[in-house]
């Protein structure tokens, strides 16, 4: 069995990274297994780049900075919510790329932009090969945002609970210029046309992402599995906690509490929530705790004023080196107002650290409420506080500790991921041959006399 990865950067963004942790899985269990992508970063055989000249890169450089002037323009010459939209107006045509030609499955990720366009997916399907999309976040069934609740920054207008992708887009709130025909109606309304939702098989990297796929008008009908990401567990695992303070150069008589984030001062990752559940938190003595951060952060120089306990940031780090902070700490928090699944809190538990979270999206499928961490109410600080006290006070620690990483290794390790998808590319490959060997049998029928 062949299969082709879609995915518009090897490494860049959490769907990247996760898209690469499941190419490894499916490769440990005997899927033949190449990623097309624009963006390489590696000098891996199993990763091929469509920037193949200069020429080329050149190229598919300008679809990208076309589509984002396109958006520019509409969002009156501001930056603003520049990236949390996409329309898929350009991209590149890969139907006829020897990878493609060649697999049997072809299994789209990341595909934004300028990767890829709605044309070039609809090409993709014309070959008349099974395609599979692992929807990373909601981009599949919006007409242009990729989660319908970005940050407030964006417009001065409630948008929170913006409901639009269950009816038709238009007047949307992370655009300057909103209207009834903007351009996320616009998008939405090729989004149909092209009718690709009956034509893709779809797969949740969560229930919650799932539900809100089948709230939408573009996708209701679709079929949608749940399968979640996979972790290297061989790289995230229990390790000895004094050994991994001692290394990080961390104390050894404090509580740690862990938050990690791509960009921590993003506003829904809701840092702020956080700030103020630790300002609330009862401690048995003062400065128990200590609050370790990894991550970017982005134009803000002020972001870590005012954490009202003492805190250590360690700016952007390796996922050897996340491994080896979740070993050390005694509970990692999320605070993200939206996660369509919940990447670092399946690998604090990997490595045996309990995770507190809230309770509204993709973290309520990883987090079983007080057996392996706290599921505090949304938005909910006192309650916030209230797990992460439970967590590191009140609580079987151990028990939390090892229910965490039984968790990982039941539903989330390379094999158990990778099985659901083996079974889901047997499933869909032997219906696609029962459908030809039906359209052979009825052209013969209709042809048996001519």
């Amino acid at each position: 069995m062949k299969v082709v990865f879609l995915s518009t950067s090897e490494r860049n963004g959490g769907a990247a990274i996760a898209a690469g942790r499941l190419m490894q899985a499916l490769l440990q269990s005997g899927v033949e297994v190449k990623m097309l992508v624009r963006d390489k970063q590696t000098s891996g055989d199993s990763i091929v780049s469509i920037n193949t000249s200069r020429l080329r890169r050149l190229i598919n450089f300008l679809r990208f900075a076309h589509e984002r002037w396109i958006i520019y323009v509409h969002n009156r010459f501001s930056r603003k919510g520049l990236f949390a939209v996409s329309i898929a107006n350009v991209g590149a045509d890969v139907s006829q790329h020897p990878l493609v030609k060649s697999a049997d499955i072809i299994h789209l990720h990341w595909i934004n932009q300028g990767f890829l366009s709605l044309e070039s997916i609809r090409r993709l399907i014309a070959t008349g090969k099974p395609t599979i999309w692992t929807m990373h976040d909601m981009w599949p069934f919006t007409g242009a945002c990729h989660i319908v609740s970005p940050p407030s920054s964006v417009s001065k207008r409630d948008y929170e609970h913006c409901l639009a992708y269950m009816d038709k887009c238009g007047d949307c709130p992370l655009l300057l210029r909103p209207a009834s025909q903007d351009l996320s109606r616009r998008t939405w309304m090729k989004k149909r046309t092209s009718n690709f939702a009956s034509q893709i098989h779809f797969v949740a990297v969560s229930s919650w992402l799932r539900a809100k796929a089948k709230e939408s008008s573009l996708m209701h009908d679709a079929t949608i599995d749940i399968i979640p990401n996979t972790i290297d567990t061989t790289l995230f695992h229990p390790s000895d906690k004094i050994a991994a303070r001692k290394r990080l150069s961390f104390p050894l008589d404090k509580k740690i509490i862990a938050m990690g984030a791509a960009k921590l001062n993003d506003p829904l990752k809701g840092f702020n929530f956080l700030r103020e559940a630790l300002s609330r938190l009862d401690t048995p003595k003062p400065d128990d705790c200590l609050l370790v951060l990894f991550g970017g952060i982005k134009d803000a120089p002020a972001f870590l004023d005012d954490i009202p306990i003492p805190h250590k940031w360690l700016g952007i780090i390796s996922s050897s080196q996340a491994a080896q902070v979740y070993a050390a700490a005694d509970v990692t928090v999320s605070t993200s107002l939206f996660e369509t699944f919940g990447q670092t809190l399946i690998e604090a538990m990997a490595c045996g650290c309990p995770v507190v979270s809230f309770n509204n999206s993709g973290q309520t499928d990883i987090i079983d409420h007080k057996i392996n961490g706290y599921l505090a109410k949304y938005k909910d600080v006192a309650d916030l506080a209230r797990g992460i006290r439970r967590t590191l006070y009140e609580s079987d620690y151990a028990e939390l500790s090892k229910n965490a990483v039984r968790k990982v290794a039941d539903c989330y390790s390379q094999e158990a991921v990778a099985q659901q998808y083996i079974n889901l590319y047997k499933t869909i490959t032997d219906r696609k041959k029962r459908e030809n060997h039906v359209d052979i049998k009825q052209y013969d029928k209709q042809n048996q006399y001519t």
